[in-house]
């Protein structure tokens, strides 16, 4: 059941990949208008056909695993990832009919993939829940703040197709800097996933002794060589070599590691495009996108917003302080992910504040969705594997 439940996901990625190229033929011009100027016109509902059977085939694999672990799953890093990417591709085929824009889904599927393939570098094995995590509240909880953030990242998608039309990339400015640091931070997850294929490939691995956060020995594995080491560590395998720095217990270190070996691979990458098209990477994108409409996509992100911020709201801060209570028989205390949690929700509180009370439309609405979503994406990254807490264990 659980190599059935892969297989649909991997039908669903290829799908994904299928919808990508079927809606970059709709918008790459003059190119295709002559001969095959009636596959051009057609591209973009081939393009959303194939994003309903992706999603279709993703939502078969959940089904299945969940059948195969007796539980929803979304309780370690791949699964609960996973099913982000799947939550924003579902939340892409409900408000693709409302606007019939291609751009968008030339962005929103290869964000998707690149959720999918990112998760799977996490450990894929059905593994039975913690006590912690045999709950109902499980399925409620953690299910409803992903189909919230899938929304959401709707929202960052509209967000930074504005950005990357109406931005003058000519001249370097505070706003090419962002546009170009949110784009830095996609190639920093393409060398995660670069390097993890690559050290894995080599089968590295360094083992390394330990104290952790409750002052316990422990013994701590990393995958790529490691830059930081945990704290008052020792190695204690064959390959592998003395970290140049030492974390402090509350760091989960070979996390943090993960996390600068992501870097350094976003700034080759990074590098590498700046060398070849000699002008920043969103003013290359640019002439791809002379046809999109800034107004409709700054409606379709505020649309996204307001509908996955209560959806977000209900399931990250009150069915989890529901099951906080339940858990941990308190229904607040202040664990990284909680606090993260709280921010994400004033965030958003605060934009949709601004965009209907103040009237932040425009440039300064997509600067917020940008942001929002990359606040979603620190807590489920760097929160969650870096900072020891409580929902360490979870996802």
């Amino acid at each position: 059941m659980v190599q059935l439940s892969s297989n649909f996901l991997l039908v669903s990625f290829f799908m994904f990949l299928a919808a990508t190229i079927f809606f970059t033929v709709s918008i790459t011009g003059k190119k295709f208008e002559n001969r095959q100027g009636q596959l051009k016109n057609k591209a973009g509902l081939l393009g959303y056909i194939s994003s309903v059977v992706a999603v279709v085939a993703a939502i078969t694999y959940f089904i299945l695993r969940w059948i195969a672990a007796g539980h929803a799953p979304v309780s370690n890093m791949f699964e609960y990832t996973t099913f982000l990417g799947i939550a924003m591709a579902l939340a892409f085929v409900i408000i693709y009919p409302i606007y019939k824009n291609n751009y968008i889904g030339l962005i929103t599927m290869p964000i998707v993939m690149l959720i999918i393939v990112y998760a799977s570098m996490f450990p894929t094995e059905v593994q039975p829940l913690i006590p912690a995590l045999q709950s109902i509240w499980l399925e409620i909880h953690v299910i409803t703040v992903a189909l919230g953030q899938g929304i959401l990242a709707i929202g960052f998608v509209g967000g930074l197709l504005y950005l990357l039309r109406v931005i003058d990339f000519k001249k370097v400015t505070k706003k090419v800097i962002g546009v170009e640091f949110i784009l830095f931070t996609i190639f920093c997850v393409v060398g995660y996933i670069l390097f993890s294929i690559s050290f894995g490939a080599m089968n590295y691995e360094a083992t390394f002794d330990y104290i952790n956060e409750r002052g316990n020995e422990a013994n701590m594995v990393y995958n790529k060589p490691p830059l930081v080491g945990p704290n008052e560590g020792v190695l204690t395998s064959d390959t592998g070599f003395n970290p140049l720095v030492s974390t402090p217990a509350i760091i989960v270190s070979n996390d943090l590691n993960t996390v600068i070996w992501s870097i350094l691979g976003g700034l080759l990458l990074y590098g590498l495009l700046l060398l070849l098209f000699r002008k920043p990477i969103g003013g290359a994108i640019q002439p791809l996108l002379k046809n999109v409409n800034p107004r409709s996509v700054d409606e379709l992100s505020y649309r996204a917003i307001a509908i996955g911020f209560p959806v977000f709201t209900l399931g990250g801060l009150i069915f989890a302080m529901i099951w906080a209570q339940i858990a941990w028989t308190r229904f607040w205390g202040w664990d990284p992910k909680e606090v993260w949690a709280l921010i994400t929700f004033l965030f958003y509180a605060a934009y949709l504040h601004l965009r209907l009370s103040k009237g932040w439309h425009g440039e300064r609405s997509a600067w917020l969705c940008v942001i929002g979503f990359a606040l979603i994406m620190f807590n489920l990254i760097f929160v969650n594997l870096v900072i020891a807490g409580l929902h360490s264990y979870a996802l």
